[in-house]
């Protein structure tokens, strides 16, 4: 672990949200210059819980908040909450739609999975899909996750439904997932390969489900990464996770982050935890930028990786909160982070801090 060496200066006053941004420096790690600017939401912005975060093609980010949905442009904060196609409450994930015939934003809901076109105003076409016009598993969408191929995933509280080439996947796992399974352990996250057509699942209290899709359009299921494989995975609550341009997978869980390389279930296994490197052992996002790093939020701060360095980043270095809910890189390769307190940005020693 790093010692640390902090020097801060104070520009104003950092107590009060200031009319001006207020800056201070730190030194990180001896060797390290962080800066710290301090900025104010636009009017009408008081949410302080910012969920999840997505980044579309135009680079612009996208929140899912204790109030609903809030986007950045790099110069507003808006609110989006005026297109009545698409849910206001229980919205319980964002996702972009990736897919060849993609442009738009999925919203996971308690009460179907809506599919809004962007740009994204009150008058922006969306189509609500729910057991009424689709053969969804259930009304209630925890998670929806895409790729390159055309299929888009459905994590619901039933398990998992797939759409893809302009048809429904029939569902063929039951003999590995039943449907019990997700009732008694909930979807977490929902991640894909980079080609789409393979989905891993976490779950609290069950591990890492896999399914794909098979020969005859059918939604198959694998072996699932649970400790009683037995593997190296340090807990079975799995939080967040994130599968690398090169198919390696990351589990972020209550005990550390898993790292998986390759397919052969029992092999190749790496754990990081406290103990080598990680600022907290509760991982609740993974995120990779254009360098190959990787940044985890957890409860306790933001780590960053590169394959052999680990750096921590926590409320010493002046981030508004430890509690980091959820992470994505934007086109510029800016980290993006949402708290419990705000927004954090990181680009290239400069945190900016939105609250």
């Amino acid at each position: 672990m790093f010692k640390y060496l902090l020097i801060l200066i104070i520009k104003g006053s950092a107590l009060a949200y200031p009319d001006q941004p207020v800056e201070t420096t730190t030194l990180l790690n001896d060797y390290q210059e962080i800066s710290v600017t301090i900025q104010t939401f636009d009017k009408g912005i008081k949410v302080k819980c910012f969920n999840s975060v997505l980044v579309d093609n135009d680079n612009i980010k996208w929140f899912l908040t204790e109030d609903g949905i809030v986007s950045f442009d790099g110069d507003k904060w808006l609110f989006h909450n005026k297109n009545k196609k698409i849910p206001k409450k229980d919205i319980q994930d964002i996702v972009l739609d990736n897919s060849p015939s993609g442009g738009g934003i999925w919203f996971a809901s308690a009460g179907g999975a809506a599919l809004a076109s962007l740009p994204l105003n009150s008058k922006s076409a969306a189509t609500l899909y729910n057991t009424g016009n689709a053969p969804l598993l259930s009304n209630n969408i925890l998670a929806v996750a895409t790729g390159k191929s055309p299929i888009r995933w459905f994590g619901t509280d039933k398990g998992i439904s797939a759409f893809g080439n302009d048809k429904w996947l029939k569902n063929s796992y039951q003999r590995k997932y039943r449907e019990r399974m997700f009732a008694e352990f909930p979807i977490t996250s929902m991640a894909t390969t980079p080609h789409g057509d393979s989905l891993y699942v976490g779950t609290d209290g069950a591990g890492v489900a896999r399914v794909y899709r098979d020969n005859i359009d059918a939604v198959s299921g694998a072996s699932e990464y649970a400790q009683w494989g037995p593997i190296d995975i340090p807990s079975d609550n799995v939080y967040s996770i994130c599968i690398t341009p090169d198919g390696t997978q990351w589990f972020g869980t209550d005990r550390g982050v898993a790292r998986h390389i390759g397919q052969r279930t029992l092999s190749n296994w790496t754990v990081f935890n406290t103990g080598n490197g990680l600022v907290n052992d509760y991982v609740q996002a993974i995120a990779f930028d254009e360098n190959g790093i990787l940044w985890f939020g957890t409860k306790g701060g933001l780590c960053s990786f590169d394959g052999k360095v680990w750096k921590s980043y926590t409320a010493n270095e002046g981030l508004s909160s430890n509690n980091i809910l959820c992470v994505a890189i934007d086109k510029n390769n800016i980290v993006w982070c949402g708290t419990d307190n705000g927004v954090i940005s990181f680009n290239n020693g400069l945190f900016t801090i939105y609250k």
